[in-house]
């Protein structure tokens, strides 16, 4: 796996993290559109793979620094291979908070799926969530290949 930041113009800064995952872009895009399984790799949701639907993550907050609540709306869905969605601060932090977006390409290889995922739009008044989103992107995608892996339950 990689982390390299990357610059999306002078004022904004990226964080992207690619790793190639042995589960064909199938069992991965599963795994990133299916609102239980991403509660298993990410945090707690309403999301659905419809553009225009607004969702929010959801987890503990973290006091004077997030409220535990991000705001989202889903841009693109190209099943499956891409899929954007907005990152947003919410509630009272959202004026003046985070404004980003989080795009994820999956591209076939040999024996698995290269996997890239890159939230970009991180302006300077942003560098803590920066510097704290890019220590924990790598953890967050380990674990999306951990649950892509797992056993599809017949239902």
């Amino acid at each position: 796996m990689t982390q390299a930041p990357a610059t999306k113009s002078p004022a904004t800064k990226s964080i992207v993290v690619e790793r190639t995952m042995p589960h064909p872009p199938e069992k991965v895009w599963r795994a990133l559109t299916q609102a239980p399984l991403v509660a298993e790799w990410l945090m707690q949701n309403d999301f659905q793979p419809v553009v225009g639907h607004r969702f929010n993550f959801r987890a503990t907050p973290i006091p004077n620094t997030w409220n535990g609540v991000t705001d989202c709306e889903v841009l693109a869905v190209e099943p499956p291979s891409r899929l954007v969605y907005t990152w947003n601060a919410s509630g009272e932090e959202a004026a003046d908070g985070l404004k980003t977006t989080v795009t994820w390409t999956l591209t076939p290889v040999d024996g698995g799926t290269q996997v890239r995922m890159e939230q970009s739009g991180f302006r300077p008044q942003d560098e803590g969530g920066y510097q704290a989103m890019g220590g924990g992107w790598p953890r967050i995608v380990a674990g999306l290949e951990r649950v892509a892996g797992e056993p599809e339950l017949s239902s």
